[in-house]
Formats: C-alpha cells, sequence, structure tokens
C-alpha cells in the first residue's frame, strides 16, 4: 500500500505522465488512494492485476491518451470509460468481458482497442460500437462471435482486424469495404468460404498479412491455400468462384460444428476469491 501510495504522490508532486502499476495484484482501485485525481497523466498501466471492475471514476483521468488493462478479471466496465476523448490506446485483453457498456463506441480519438480473450459475441456490441471511425486496429481474438455485423463497413481506417479463434461460421462481404487493410486474421474459426468481396482486397503483398488456417474450408478454397494466399485471391475474383459462392449461400447449408470447449478459457473459470 505505501508503495502505491508514493507513486501517486510522486506523480502528482512531479506532474509524472506516465504511470505503470502492473503486476501489483491490486483488486480494487480503492487500494491506489489519489490515482483518479491525477488528471495530467496521459498514460496508465494496469495490467496483470486483479481488478474486477472500473470505477466510473476513470472517467476523471481527461488527459489520458493510452489505458491498458490486459490480463485482470473484469467483468463491467462503466459509461463513463467512453468519455475519455483524448484516449487513442485501449487494452482491455484478456478480462471477463460478456458485454460493454452503452455508448462505448462514444470514444473520439481511438485508434486502437484490444479485447482478445474476453467473452464477447455479436450480441455484446452496443449500437454505436462502430461509431469509433477513428479505429486503425482491433484485435477481437478469442471471443464467441458466430457472425459479425455488416457495420465494419464504417471502419475506413482500419488496417488491422483480428478475428481469429472465434466461432464465425461467416465472413460479412461488407469486409472488403475496408480498402486501407493491411492485416486480416481469422484463423481458427469455422469457416467454409469467403465473401467474393474479399477480392477487392490487397493482403498478398510483401506489407500484408492474411492468416486463415485451421478452418473447415470447402475442397475447392482448401486447394488454393495449399498453393499459397496469393491463389486464393486470384481465385476468389474469379466469375467461376463467384458462381459457385452464390450455389453455397442459396443451399444455406449447416454451419460446421464447434471444435473447441471455451468453457474451458481462463476468462470464464469462477474466481475462488471474488467474494472475498
Amino acid at each position: 500500500m505505501s508503495k502505491l501510495k508514493k507513486i501517486v504522490e510522486d506523480s502528482k508532486n512531479q506532474k509524472m505522465k506516465v504511470i505503470d502499476l502492473s503486476d501489483r495484484g491490486i483488486q480494487n482501485l480503492n487500494e491506489v488512494p489519489g490515482l483518479m485525481m491525477l488528471e495530467h497523466v496521459t498514460h496508465l498501466t494496469m495490467s496483470h492485476n486483479k481488478l474486477a471492475a472500473v470505477p466510473p471514476s476513470i472517467g476523471e483521468l481527461v488527459n489520458l491518451e493510452m489505458l491498458n488493462l490486459f490480463n485482470n478479471h473484469i467483468e463491467e466496465l462503466p459509461t463513463s470509460l467512453s468519455g475519455l476523448m483524448k484516449l487513442k490506446i485501449l487494452n482491455l485483453g484478456m478480462n471477463r468481458l460478456s458485454h460493454l457498456p452503452r455508448g462505448f463506441g462514444s470514444f473520439a480519438k481511438l485508434e486502437m482497442l484490444d479485447l482478445s480473450y474476453n467473452n464477447l459475441s455479436e450480441n455484446s456490441l452496443p449500437s454505436n460500437f462502430f461509431f469509433m471511425t477513428t479505429l486503425r486496429t482491433l484485435y477481437l481474438a478469442d471471443n464467441d462471435f458466430e457472425t459479425f455485423p455488416a457495420n465494419i463497413n464504417k471502419l475506413q481506417d482500419m488496417q488491422v482486424l483480428s478475428l481469429r479463434d472465434n466461432d464465425l461460421i461467416s465472413l460479412p462481404k461488407e469486409v472488403g469495404e475496408l480498402l486501407k487493410l493491411k492485416e486480416l486474421h481469422i484463423q481458427g474459426n469455422r469457416l467454409t468460404v469467403l465473401p467474393p468481396e474479399l477480392g477487392n482486397l490487397e493482403l498478398t503483398g510483401p506489407n500484408n498479412v492474411f492468416k486463415a488456417d485451421r478452418n473447415p474450408w470447402v475442397a475447392p478454397i482448401l486447394e488454393q491455400f495449399m498453393l499459397g494466399n496469393s491463389h486464393v485471391f486470384g481465385y476468389i475474383r474469379s466469375d467461376t468462384y463467384k458462381y459457385l459462392h452464390g450455389r453455397h449461400i442459396h443451399a444455406e447449408p449447416a454451419p460446421p460444428p464447434k471444435k473447441d470447449d471455451k468453457a474451458k478459457k481462463a476468462c470464464r473459470k469462477p474466481l475462488h476469491n471474488k467474494n472475498k
């Protein structure tokens, strides 16, 4: 406690803009008195702690540009979080989030959002989630999405999108409208086909990344993957594929079964000390 208090006091007296409180066993931000009064702080790291919630007073840190809460036990987020108008980087990866608060998409300058390793699905996103048009990087790996909203096309500045290790049975064709996309990670899902519109993107150059392994692709696409990503994109741009894709969608085949038992995920295990 004394060490945490000293960090806060030093920051207050010296106007230190960067605070790192990672890996200190913090369970409640009340254990760090005065932290939410440090309006001058721009970078706050509280990763690898045991926080179960974020207090509404987080909104008092009006100059925050980076907030790192990776690897905690957070189940709830306050609506005041999206009132941080200067925030550019928000890391909420490896927590226990099953929903996001109303108005979460109100961030004015957010460029990087990490929500990997949570319990989110297509029903977890507030209606204004895709209003964050400044987003360049979005990590949603290892969640529970089976579908993904078509509104993804509103994020026109998106450069990196990670949807790996979800339960996706389809990829929205609107992803093909993200013309600035440089990296797309969709490996480890239940995808059998790709939307032809994905061919609008250039994801096979030396500065691009396209990863799509560990999906139950239909045979024609799987054959192209064995030859390389450039062959995949050449194929999905072809009239032959567009015709076959249309027939496949019209047939409405049953989705592949889920492979992984996500009940074993760390973010779903009960907290033994939750009520202590």
